[in-house]
């Protein structure tokens, strides 16, 4: 199935736009319509390229199996997350997080060559990335600058695509044993046992290596040549670059896969190395002034040491443990403070690991548990932040903050039921937390209790009264109940409150949509694009309505900016193409159909009335050319066998115009232009069967 902008799959995830099509499938942007922000996701669309049962059932195995690698994967903050996957017409789909940014190769320029830092730092993160996926046994298979997002939020790199996935589209069965038709990799970073389709660890090595040297020589790996008779690649000339650097490079490319390192992490060690002082520096470091950092750093060891002396002469033993605890808290304080400024700062790993020095210290500091939860969550290991707020409560039992902590944790691992649960004890503890009572009314979403979670949002609501998201969610909640005039109360609180939210008001049009009031949806739909000009459903809704009220200009111009926006949207092209059609341009008109039918070919409607404009035009065989198309995607468009066979009847093709005023009347038996159509067809067959009997007559009589 060729999906089609506007299409919902999963029951759930709307098509918005292609980011990519190859031979396995295709990719797209998406939005979530479960979600009330309708947050944009990635849909992978992977197809067999055989439906045998066999052939499917092995690809079915193969894709459950994958998905669960990927989820797993997924929890390293620089691999995307996997949200969901399904099957769908024989067709998979893996839905995942959406990483916003630029990819590598919009950093290696063609003749930049960057340092040997760079390209150190460079390999290190990628590397850290590729040790984590190698310790679960994974190959990725298709490492390359294309597949290295640089992530806008944090400027940090992000793993995509991982090419194990195509396994479920180049399986093929050859008896009962399968093989892989098609190569994995891209040309260039694939090493030979890859491609021969006998991929290694030390596979993505090589690849991570092309890469080093690719920002190194500013040189494609497509222009670097090779050695006729090792198979090696030659590079060093093009550069000028470290030994120890250029060692380790080679290492990682070289053409046995044997001859390299057997992992990331054994590759990550050796680079490691390279930035590590050697025994002579370190000796020439100790003999030279100390810093202030170290002389300090002296001084407390030194006091360290004189009481903990102090206190063994002395005798007290419980002194020298009390005088270790007092500096474990004292250096546990300093570390948790630290990390709650990286937190504070976005920089998760860095705060992480400090919070990790601030328990390994003091295990009973139940502050720093909830720092690792909080630095754990924004990573995305929902899991292990579980375990650290648990550990928080634990050591605390009414410790507000961490029982929401908990909360988030659960409702990111869909635990949906303990989620509430643990907002309860918040609330309990902290009545008047509004953002907890908003949060658990988002979990009651989740689970379609939506009458739960409006008194959720009045309970914030009855606390802050201001809260403008709360009334916003309150009013989705009540859309969902198919209670839209409440829910335009309180959307309309929603926009009081902040009035330049175009979420809000986009969703209040929508309410009063399904109220007929397109009037009243129109204004809100011009307030939602009035202060975010780029929203394409805002636009795309605003142009329906209007082509609904017969304002065909205003229409025109709002589906102008959709595909302005989208341009590949079937949806923005066809309501552009009836408005046009009604303005009776149809020159312009054929033009936006044609762009529709490209988009989404199986369109019955678009073909429908792409014909009807020909007809009009009275190019009738170019109309029923479009109206065959409509029919062939719709057997049952009585309109299109009617429309049809007026054109026949047009051309006096009257036998092939009664075929399809009957399969009209087939389809539709009551329908009145069709029984009309074909009784003056068959008035017509009559008259030319009597003159050609009047003519065979005449010929008689001659003879």
């Amino acid at each position: 199935m060729n999906l089609a902008l506007g299409q919902t799959i999963g029951g759930r995830y709307n098509i918005v736009r292609q980011l990519g099509q190859g031979g396995f499938g295709a990719t797209f942007v998406a939005q979530d319509q479960h979600l009330p922000s309708d947050r944009d996701c990635v849909v992978k669309q992977l197809k067999p390229q055989a439906t045998d049962p066999f052939t499917l059932q092995t690809a079915r195995r193969l894709f459950e199996t994958e998905a669960k690698i990927l989820h797993q994967l997924g929890h390293h903050h620089q691999i995307p997350q996997l949200f969901a996957y399904f099957e769908e017409s024989q067709e998979f789909y893996l839905v995942q997080e959406l990483v916003e940014g630029d990819n590598l190769s919009q950093e290696l320029t063609p003749g930049t060559q960057w340092s040997d830092q760079q390209v150190i730092d460079l390999l290190q993160e990628i590397l850290t990335i590729l040790a984590f996926v190698h310790q679960h046994h994974v190959i990725h298979r298709d490492v390359n600058p294309h597949n290295l997002i640089r992530r806008k939020s944090d400027g940090k790199l992000v793993l995509i695509d991982f090419g194990a996935v195509k396994q479920v589209s180049t399986q093929v069965v050859q008896g009962q044993s399968s093989s892989f038709t098609v190569a994995i990799g891209t040309p260039g970073y694939r090493p030979s046992e890859q491609a021969n389709g006998n991929p290694r660890l030390s596979s993505d090595i090589y690849a991570v290596g092309i890469v080093g040297i690719q920002a190194l020589t500013g040189v494609t790996p497509q222009e670097l040549p090779t050695d006729p008779d090792s198979g090696e690649i030659c590079w060093r000339d093009r550069t000028s670059v470290r030994p120890e650097l250029a060692k380790v490079l080679d290492k990682m490319i070289r053409y046995d896969f044997r001859e390299r390192y057997p992992s990331a992490e054994a590759a990550l060690q050796a680079l490691n190395d390279l930035t590590q002082p050697t025994k002579a520096t370190v000796a020439l470091g100790a003999a030279s002034a100390s810093s202030p950092v170290t002389q300090s750093s002296k001084r407390k060891k030194l006091i360290v040491v004189l009481l903990i002396a102090m206190a063994v002469i002395a005798g007290g033993g419980g002194a020298t443990v009390a005088i270790i605890n007092w500096i474990n808290s004292t250096n546990a304080t300093q570390s948790y403070n630290r990390g709650e400024t990286l937190l504070e700062l976005r920089r998760y790993e860095d705060a992480l690991s400090a919070y990790n020095r601030a328990v390994e210290l003091q295990p009973d500091y139940a502050e720093a548990w909830l720092g690792q939860g909080d630095a754990l969550l924004a990573l995305g290991q929902s899991e292990a932040a579980l375990d650290a707020y648990d550990q928080a409560i634990q050591i605390q039992r009414e410790y507000p903050e961490a029982w929401k902590g908990r909360g988030e944790a659960l409702a990111a691992l869909q635990r949906y039921e303990a989620a509430i649960s643990a907002f309860d004890q918040v609330t309990k503890l902290q009545p008047e937390d509004v953002e907890t009572w908003e949060r658990r009314g988002m979990v009651q979403m989740k689970l379609q209790r939506y009458s739960a979670a409006i008194a959720s949002y009045d309970k914030a609501l009855e606390i802050q009264p201001n809260y403008s998201s709360a009334w916003y969610r309150r009013g989705w909640a009540l859309h969902n109940l198919q209670q839209y005039e409440e829910a335009i109360k309180s959307y309309d609180k929603a926009v009081e409150h902040k009035p330049d939210s175009a979420e809000y008001w986009y969703q209040r049009g929508n309410a009063f949509v399904n109220l007929n009031k397109h009037r009243d949806a129109v204004d809100s739909y011009q307030k939602a694009v009035q202060f975010q000009p780029d929203f394409y459903r805002a636009w795309y809704s605003q142009g329906s309505i209007l082509n609904n009220l017969n304002q065909y200009q205003e229409a025109l111009a709002a589906f102008e900016q959709a595909v302005k926006l989208q341009p590949n949207s079937y949806e923005a092209w066809y309501g552009r193409a009836w408005a046009l059609h009604q303005l009776q341009r149809y020159d312009e008109a054929l033009m936006a159909y044609e762009k529709a039918v490209k988009l989404r070919p199986n369109s019955e409607q678009a073909w429908y009335n792409r014909g009807n404009v020909f007809y009009t035009l009275e190019q009738y065989q170019d109309a029923i050319a479009a109206y065959d198309q409509a029919v062939a995607h719709k057997r049952s468009h009585y309109q299109a066998w009617n429309s049809r066979a007026n054109a026949l009847f047009n051309l006096k093709r009257y036998n092939e115009a009664l075929t399809s005023y009957e399969n009209a009347l087939t389809y539709q038996p009551n329908y009145k232009e069709a029984t009309r159509g074909k009784e003056q067809t068959q008035r017509e067959l009559e008259k030319l069967k009597k003159e050609s009997n009047r003519k065979s007559s005449e010929e008689n009589d001659d003879q």
